[in-house]
């Protein structure tokens, strides 16, 4: 196969302008009440507590995450700046994150 000199194959898989600064998401900032909310569909009926409007970044989620997950005896990840703990009493959560000085309510079924 002959190369042309004149033309330049140019790829790229990244959509619309390249920029060189990294941009880090930020954390959504609620009214200041945690909300945990009690969800199982997509799990094959297993419930799972989200908590929601924590307004803390990446890190300190984290690390909150892992604190919660280990007062529980069960597991969780952070998903989308939420946590999501894999439990269905979430009186124990409000009791947790109470004592931690924040405002918490109940929401949802």
């Amino acid at each position: 196969m002959k190369k042309d000199s004149n033309v330049s194959l140019v790829y790229s898989t990244d959509i619309g302008r390249i920029s060189s600064e990294i941009e880090t998401p930020q954390a959504p900032v609620g009214d200041g009440i945690i909300r945990i909310h009690k969800d199982s569909k997509g799990r094959k009926g297993k419930g799972v507590s989200i908590i929601k409007g924590l307004g803390l970044n990446e890190k300190e989620l984290k690390a909150l995450a892992q604190k919660l997950k280990k007062q529980c005896g069960c597991g969780g990840t952070v998903k989308e700046f939420n946590i999501e703990v894999q439990t269905d009493n979430r009186e124990q959560l409000k009791t947790l994150l109470e004592k931690l000085n924040y405002k918490v309510k109940l929401a949802g079924g």
